[in-house]
């Protein structure tokens, strides 16, 4: 992509109300604009990079047998009446509409009870089981306060997955393997270091304990307590929890850390299965409980939370994986010689493979370098008069102190690699 034709700019200036540091370095890269609280629009680049999410997540969900499907954000009223999760004393949170005939309609708060409900005409046989289906989807929750940038939003995107299974043991085997599928995810996003699957409370879904994946941050909402040493993490509000004496965690060792929350998973029983009376026939012929299990990833919140992490003074550090393009190439001059030489190491690039933001713009050199730090691709190439005559690149990674000059196989060698 040429910057000259991108038609979002850099600015200096945020939202009077945004105090949110990832918001905050968001707007001013381009990334997104903000709407009104809690809302955001997703600009080219920013959309790049929750798209790479996406693909991340859902290869990692397929890898696992997980079959995506697109439900809907209008949800009927009855199936949550069913569940006792529409009335406003019970559940704070909704969107409410009505169609014009007086109906009232839900708006994508959650979908265990339309999955379930939509399941109940395909699955009716232990032949059918099990079975897990996932979603990528845009979710309304009316927050009371959202302030905290994409961490914590009124409309923002979702993965959420629902598994069916026969039997506790069947269950508890596919819930290992979505965990596990998790861990990949958050991995291959750059953030597996500092990413805890965390003991939590099972809140209105089971008596059990949860999972949640908590990312180190000294920004963070959660408070939880780790134990750095073995990578196990438990959630202040079951510090004190008794179960937790069956569980084979040290307290002593525990350290207190600020944390954000960017997946869960929970043990969901047979709550919503029994309330919408949605059983399978076993092997006599009996009518048997379906075990389900939901499980979530905040792909918008993911990039407000890489965002805040992946940052210094600049501007943002994006992980390889994930940026909306690899190489930010800059062009110092507009004499001839450089303008075709940018052009034709453009060209080489993306014939490699290699995602570029080409920066063509007739401005100063000290401008393009500043909107290269505060976009933060991890790699900066400049094409000059001075690197023509040395027949050299300056190549400097986003997270280094110095450039460096270097051949155009070097660099190519350095960018494959880290591809």
């Amino acid at each position: 992509m040429r910057y000259s034709q991108l038609f979002t700019k850099t600015r200096k200036d945020v939202p009077s109300d945004e105090v949110a540091k990832n918001a905050q370095l968001l707007i001013r890269a381009g990334f997104i604009h903000k709407e009104m609280a809690g809302v955001y629009v997703f600009m080219p680049l920013g959309l790049k990079v929750l798209e790479n999410i996406k693909t991340i997540v859902r290869e990692e969900m397929d890898s696992i047998g997980g079959q995506e499907v697109q439900m809907t954000v209008l949800q009927p009223k009855d199936i949550f009446e069913k569940t006792d999760r529409w009335d406003d004393k019970k559940v704070d949170n909704w969107f409410k509409t009505k169609l014009l005939n007086g109906t009232e309609l839900g708006m994508g708060l959650t979908h265990e009870e339309p999955i379930v409900d939509m399941l109940s005409d395909y699955i009716s046989s232990y032949k059918d089981l099990p079975v897990m289906v996932y979603q990528i989807q845009t979710k309304f929750r009316n927050e009371l306060r959202a302030q905290a940038g994409l961490l914590r939003g009124r409309e923002f995107v979702m993965k959420d997955m629902y598994s069916f299974s026969k039997t506790q043991s069947e269950h508890d085997e596919v819930y290992e393997k979505i965990a596990t599928a998790y861990e990949r995810v958050y991995k291959r996003l750059g953030i597996g270091d500092i990413t805890y699957r965390t003991y939590a409370d099972g809140g209105i879904f089971t008596k059990r304990f949860s999972d949640e994946f908590q990312m180190l941050s000294d920004i963070g909402e959660d408070t939880i307590f780790v134990d750095l040493k073995n990578k196990l993490a438990v959630n202040k509000e079951v510090l004190n929890d008794k179960r937790l004496d069956q569980v084979d965690i040290d307290k002593t060792k525990l350290e207190e850390k600020k944390s954000i929350e960017v997946g869960n998973i929970f043990p969901l029983e047979s709550k919503y299965t029994d309330a919408l009376g949605v059983t399978y026939v076993d092997e006599t012929g009996a009518h048997q409980k379906i075990i389900a299990g939901c499980y979530g990833i905040g792909i918008s919140r993911l990039v407000g939370a890489i965002a805040e992490h992946f940052s210094d003074d600049k501007g943002l550090v994006w992980p390889e994986n994930i940026a909306p393009a690899r190489v930010y190439l800059a062009r110092i001059g507009e004499d001839e010689s450089t303008v075709q030489s940018a052009d034709q190491l453009y060209k080489e690039l993306i014939d490699c493979g290699i995602e570029v933001l080409y920066d063509d713009r007739d401005v100063r050199p000290g401008e393009k370098f500043a909107d290269a730090d505060l976009i933060g691709l991890p790699h900066r190439v400049v094409v000059s008069a001075k690197t023509i005559e040395a027949d050299r690149l300056e190549y400097k990674a986003r997270s280094a102190e110095s450039a460096e000059m270097l051949d155009k196989t070097t660099l190519l060698g350095i960018l494959n690699k880290a591809l």
